[in-house]
């Protein structure tokens, strides 16, 4: 069987670029090896957060996270009428909170770094936090509210972008497990020896792009797993959520969720391709979330997850040809939900037109290659 693009991998990455490959007339097929689904954007915080995230010297990802984020908007409301699912994004605003001195003058040099950028950014003090949110901890000192960041539910995502590749008439097979990617001729390989043909084969296994057989070499070392633990919480009925907005520390981020669900997240460990939850893990981001937030005191502690992000050398993504067939399109660390659109867009072109988007051909993977 032959495909236009077979693409590897089935998280939001892979998927967004199946959709939208899908709109462009190509024939798709994406191949997720996880069974059930989903386990790896189970896990996201789904934060659209390019001016919280901001920080020195990656001011070409800013650009890429600026301009995913403006497109934002138009792709959730595509994907809805796509796919039948309203994506309803949290209340816009997110605050970095600093809870004492020496955190309050680190966040005033990262405020005046973001305004030499041009963001949008407003310094709050201790009491403005406080205002905005009742629930903060009195030890508050300061606070940037970042008004155009905002944040998504990634499981919600990735089910409509499921509905909408296969709507669109794209393929998904879960549970495949490919041995082997081959060009210039372009075939996959899946376990018991079938081979699949495809005009191109787009590498979005996120931490295990590089130890998929037949890519270059270097991605085994310019892709790495950083594993991050998150816990989701829940308040009593009789209790209400503790928190209205996206908070975050220098340690951890605090996500409510429309349904009345709290995600507080995430440690950042290099524990290799290990997922495994730990005590540690939830003791710390429980201590630091009682820290910025002593509500969740009495919220119900529902689910405890850990996944692994893909980082790089640099923090930046990977997207572009990588050998003849082969293109990359991962390494995306922090930002995978918030570069999604940019992602699918620029590597569908890519697929269709032979050709990658300006804004994309400052991630070329081949600079690791050197």
């Amino acid at each position: 069987m032959s495909y236009d693009s077979v693409i590897v991998g089935g998280g939001i990455i892979g998927l967004s670029i199946g959709w939208r490959a899908c709109q462009l007339g190509l024939s798709v097929l994406v191949l997720d090896r996880s069974n059930p689904p989903n386990a790896a954007s189970a896990v996201a915080a789904g934060m659209l957060a390019p001016v919280t995230e901001a920080t020195f010297g990656e001011e070409g990802l800013l650009r890429l996270n600026l301009e995913s984020a403006r497109r934002w908007p138009a792709f959730a409301e595509e994907l809805s009428f796509s796919s039948g699912m309203h994506l309803a994004d949290h209340e816009r605003g997110i605050v970095h909170i600093a809870l004492d001195r020496d955190q309050a003058e680190a966040l005033r040099r990262l405020y005046d770094h973001q305004l030499s950028l041009g963001l949008e950014v407003e310094w709050l003090s201790s009491i403005a936090c406080r205002r905005l949110e009742p629930g903060l901890h009195p030890s508050t000192r300061a606070g940037i509210l970042a008004r155009n960041d905002a944040a998504v539910d990634p499981r919600r995502v990735v089910e409509a972008l499921q509905s909408a590749v296969r709507s669109g008439g794209g393929e998904i097979r879960h549970g495949a497990e490919v041995t082997e990617v081959e060009g210039p001729e372009p075939r996959v390989r899946l376990a018991g020896e079938r081979v699949i043909s495809a005009g191109s084969v787009v590498i979005a296994a996120g931490p295990w792009s590089g130890r998929v057989p037949g890519v270059p070499a270097y991605m085994s070392k310019a892709i790495r797993p950083v594993k991050g633990q998150i816990l989701r919480l829940r308040s009593p009925a009789s209790l209400p959520v503790p928190v209205s907005r996206v908070l975050r520390t220098e340690e951890i981020y605090l996500v409510p969720r429309p349904d009345g669900e709290v995600v507080l997240g995430a440690t950042v460990e290099e524990k290799g391709f290990d997922t495994a939850p730990t005590a540690g893990g939830v003791f710390e981001l429980l201590r630091a979330g009682d820290e910025l937030l002593p509500g969740i005191r009495e919220m119900e502690l529902v689910e405890v997850r850990a996944g692994l992000r893909p980082g790089t050398p640099d923090n930046a993504p990977l997207l572009g040809p990588i050998a003849p067939g082969l293109i990359a399109a991962t390494g995306h660390y922090r930002n995978g939900v918030l570069l999604a659109p940019v992602t699918a867009d620029g590597i569908a072109e890519l697929l269709a037109k032979g050709e990658l988007p300006p804004e994309l051909t400052g991630f070329d993977p081949q600079r690791f290659a050197r």
